[in-house]
Order: structure tokens, then C-alpha cells, then sequence
């Protein structure tokens, strides 16, 4: 399999500006003050298409130390101005999505048509609602006498993942910055592409200096510097609960605020009197989306029993339609997974599915045929999963889907709450009164009804070990934000 030929073109395009060698501290592109660095590798063949430089504790505190010389003048700006930036960002990131979206696909193997069809649009959304939001938000409240203020917390540190990239970067930068904070964002060394093509137009849209910071490098270098340096007001991170545990234990020590979007095992739980042919397929596109490296993605599809030989053949007629393979063809749905170390993961939790007894309905181990290089995994669905099995627990964060049977609505309630985790959910059925009834007996942040559009300004995060605090819409901005009540002031 070769690579497209526009595949080096966001490679040729940072060469010549911002350069992979470089970080965006107080409105410039400097140098690292080290010299570790790492390889950038492309999925879809394993080889490496460039090199970025990895940051350690001095080059995070040049970057904290101008966001902190920033922060009061920032702080200062009218909710106007801040939203002519961020409209100006939105302009740019829409005018060069083509560029995101080729980026993407080289650094994370999306499809080149997901990349431009949902990545790029649902990123530029988060900044279009921030930019929105600041119209109206009233930051100061009267309550009788007293008034109730909303002030930015200060500086903020924004660590994200690979798995969507500059739809996660926009998610927090956008409200961060609509609130008055300043920011060093620590994208994922596994995808930095798109992150330093957002640093350029966030530069080209006229960012302040200081206002903005990007210093790349790994978790326990840069990620654990953020999270214990005094200067930082505020940690924003979404990832692994494992990574969000050691940055919460680290930030600590200072008692800053850590909002965490973290792991999931989400269900999407079937009513017995759903339309089937409308409540599977989709599930298994959403369990399936993005290669199923999303955190929320509904990968417990929890069906009744009578119907569980009906559910079989409309999920396997549902994964006859996805195509994986070259993420550079129109045609591919499906991509590769986005490392290696994912790779392996989900080799392993398939091997895992099998040996505690589910029922293997499609897929496996190992690559899929004619895919002999890459990161490529077998989309798979196991049937007759018990709650007990580990694919029925644990996040596997890749194309498997297990599909749960139950007897009784209430068994079925309690399957779907039998998680650590408690991010996003659906439940499906016709009779709306019971949909909205079982819906609030889910522990889960979000709950999707019958496979609703996406909203933007909906609150997501999670209950349980999901993480706690809120992003999107005003909620997502109110989460980098103080309250200050200043009694008598009406008085």
C-alpha cells in the first residue's frame, strides 16, 4: 500500500513556517531549550514522516511564565474582542481544512473523508459556540443586593489526546480563551500535526502574546511539569483514567482545579419496543466510529434476548458496509488504528473476548486480510457477553463491540450501570415517556435518545471515574471560570 501523494503536504507546509522543531511561546516560535525528540509515525505504514521536539520542565516554564505576563491585560479584553478572535480563528481553521484534514489522516490514520466530513467541521464548531456564547453570557448577576461575578481563573494548562485530535485542542482552547484565561496547551506526541497548524493560524488570527502557548512533548515530562508548576491556575485534561489520576495526584500539591474527560465504557441499551432495523445499525457505527477510538463511543450494545438472533444479522449486515484500508481513498470508512501501542491493546482485549467464552459474530485477531503493513485491526463483534468479562469492562478504545442480552428492563438498567465509567449512553425505543424514564436512571453525563444530531452546546463529562467537570457550551466555559460575590454591591 502507498501513501497518497498529498500525504507530505502539511510535512512541506510546517517546514517552512512553524517547523516541527519548534514550540509557540509568547507569540513566536522558539527553540526547545533541550534536545529529546521524537518520530512522527504515520499509521498507515509505520513510518516515520517527521520529527518533533520533545519539551521538558524549563521550556514549560517559559511557556507558563508568559501566560502568566499575559493573563491580566487578557483577562481585561471586552467579551467583543475575545470573540472577534476566536472568529477570526474559526475563519482560518475553516479556510485551511483541507490542510487539518490531511494532517489528520497522516498523524492518526483518520479516513481522508472523515477527516474532512466530521473532525475538521465538529473543531470548528467548538470555536464558532465559544465565539456565540460571549454575545449574551452575563458575567455578572444580580442576587437581591449582592452581585454574583465570573472571573477567569488564570492560567490554564490543556492536555489532549491523539484519537480526535483538533476536535479535543478546540474543545478547550475555545472556551479557555472566550472565559479571559491564558493557555499552554500539551498536545498528544502522537499526533502534534494538526496542533501546530492550529498554533499558526491562532497566530495569524492576531492571539496576543502569551495569550496562546504550545510546548510538545510526553505525559511524564511535560504533562507532569504543567500539573505541579505554581504559576498554572488550572489543568484541563482528557485522556486515560490512569493519566487522569497522576495528573490530579500531581496538581495536588498545589491545589489548582483539574477538570478530567477520561476513559469510558458506554452502553446503549435497546428497549424491547424498538425498531430494530432503526436502533442497530446505527449503534454499530457509533460503537465503531473513528475506528472506536472514542472515548463516549456506545461499545455495550445491551439488546433483549428474544431478539438477539434478529440483532446478529442486522449488526453483521451493518459491518458489511464499512470498508478498512487506505485512509488517503474516498472510499475507506475505516481506517488504521492510530499507534502501535493501541494496536497491540486491542489485539490483546480481543484475545481476551475469546478466552473468557464470548461469542466471536465477526472480526479477531490480527490484521485484516490484504493489510499487511500498518496499524489496521479487524472490526469485531462478540455476542453473549456477560458483564463479568473483561471486554465487558474495561475500555478497549478500538473497533470491538460486544452485545450484551437481558431478560428484563430492569436487568438491562443494571447492566448498563455495571461500569466503572459513566461518560455517554443511548438508549433507543418508541414509547418516549419510557425512554426519557430509563434515560435518567443511567449514571452517565451524557445520554443520546434515539440517536439525536450532535450538539454542540450540550454539556459533556463524565460521572464515576469518566472524570469529572464539564466541556462544550457555556457549561464548558463556565469550567475555566471563578465566582466571586460581592454583597451589598446592589445595595
Amino acid at each position: 500500500m502507498t501513501l497518497h501523494a498529498s500525504a507530505s503536504l502539511p510535512l512541506d507546509h510546517l517546514g517552512r513556517t512553524a517547523r516541527l522543531a519548534h514550540f509557540y511561546i509568547d507569540g513566536a516560535w522558539v527553540r526547545p531549550q533541550g534536545s529529546e525528540c521524537a518520530s512522527v509515525i504515520a499509521p498507515a505504514t509505520e513510518a516515520a514522516v517527521g520529527e518533533i521536539a520533545l519539551g521538558n520542565a524549563a521550556d514549560v516554564d517559559h511557556a507558563v511564565q508568559a501566560a502568566r505576563r499575559a493573563f491580566p491585560a487578557w483577562a481585561a479584553t471586552s467579551p467583543a474582542e475575545r470573540a472577534a478572535l476566536l472568529g477570526r480563528v474559526h475563519a482560518l481553521l475553516l479556510e485551511r481544512s483541507e490542510l487539518f484534514a490531511q494532517a489528520l489522516t497522516l498523524e492518526m490514520g483518520a479516513p481522508i473523508s472523515y477527516a474532512r466530513n466530521a473532525h475538521v467541521p465538529l473543531a470548528a464548531e467548538h470555536l464558532r459556540v465559544a465565539r456565540d456564547n460571549l454575545a449574551d453570557y452575563p458575567f455578572l448577576r444580580p442576587r437581591g443586593t449582592t452581585a454574583i461575578l465570573r472571573e477567569p481563573i488564570g492560567v490554564c494548562a490543556l492536555i489532549t489526546p491523539w484519537n480526535w485530535p483538533i476536535y479535543q485542542i478546540t474543545a478547550k482552547v475555545g472556551p479557555a480563551l472566550a472565559a479571559g484565561c491564558t493557555v499552554v496547551l500539551k498536545p498528544s506526541e502522537l499526533s502534534p500535526l494538526s496542533a501546530l497548524l492550529f498554533a499558526e493560524i491562532v497566530h495569524e488570527a492576531g492571539v496576543p502574546a502569551g495569550v496562546f502557548n504550545l510546548v510538545n512533548g510526553t505525559g511524564a515530562e511535560v504533562g507532569a511539569a504543567l500539573s505541579v508548576h505554581p504559576q498554572v491556575d488550572m489543568i484541563s485534561i482528557t485522556g486515560s483514567t490512569r493519566a487522569g489520576v497522576l495528573v490530579a495526584q500531581a496538581a495536588a500539591t498545589t491545589v489548582k482545579r483539574v477538570a478530567q474527560e477520561l476513559g469510558g465504557k458506554s452502553p446503549n441499551l435497546v428497549l424491547p419496543d424498538a425498531d430494530l432495523e432503526r436502533a442497530i445499525p446505527p449503534g454499530v457505527a457509533a460503537a465503531l466510529r473513528n475506528m472506536g477510538q472514542s472515548c463516549s463511543a456506545p461499545t455495550r450494545l445491551i439488546v433483549p434476548r428474544v431478539a438477539l438472533d434478529r440483532v446478529h444479522a442486522l449488526a453483521l449486515a451493518a459491518l458489511a458496509q464499512m470498508q478498512v484500508g487506505d485512509p488517503w481513498q474516498e472510499s475507506t470508512t475505516h481506517g488504521p488504528l492510530a499507534n502501535r501501542a493501541q494496536f497491540l491493546r486491542v489485539q490483546q482485549m480481543i484475545e481476551a473476548g475469546l478466552q473468557d467464552g464470548a461469542r466471536l459474530l465477526a472480526g479477531g485477531p490480527g490484521r485484516p486480510q490484504g493489510l499487511e503493513q500498518g496499524f489496521y485491526a479487524r472490526p469485531t463483534i462478540f455476542s453473549d457477553v456477560h458483564t463479568d468479562m473483561v471486554i465487558a469492562q474495561e475500555e478497549i478504545f478500538g473497533p470491538v463491540l460486544a452485545i450484551l442480552p437481558y431478560d428484563s428492563v430492569e436487568e438491562a438498567i443494571a447492566i448498563a450501570n455495571d461500569s466503572v465509567y459513566g461518560l455517554g449512553a443511548h438508549v433507543q425505543g418508541t414509547d418516549k415517556d419510557q425512554v426519557r424514564a430509563v434515560a435518567a436512571r443511567i449514571q452517565s453525563g451524557q445520554v443520546h435518545l434515539n440517536y439525536p444530531a450532535w450538539d454542540p452546546q450540550a454539556p459533556f463529562g463524565g460521572y464515576k471515574q469518566s472524570g469529572n467537570g464539564r466541556e462544550y457550551g457555556v457549561e464548558g466555559m463556565e469550567e475555566y471560570m471563578e465566582v466571586k460575590s460581592i454583597l451589598g454591591y446592589y445595595a
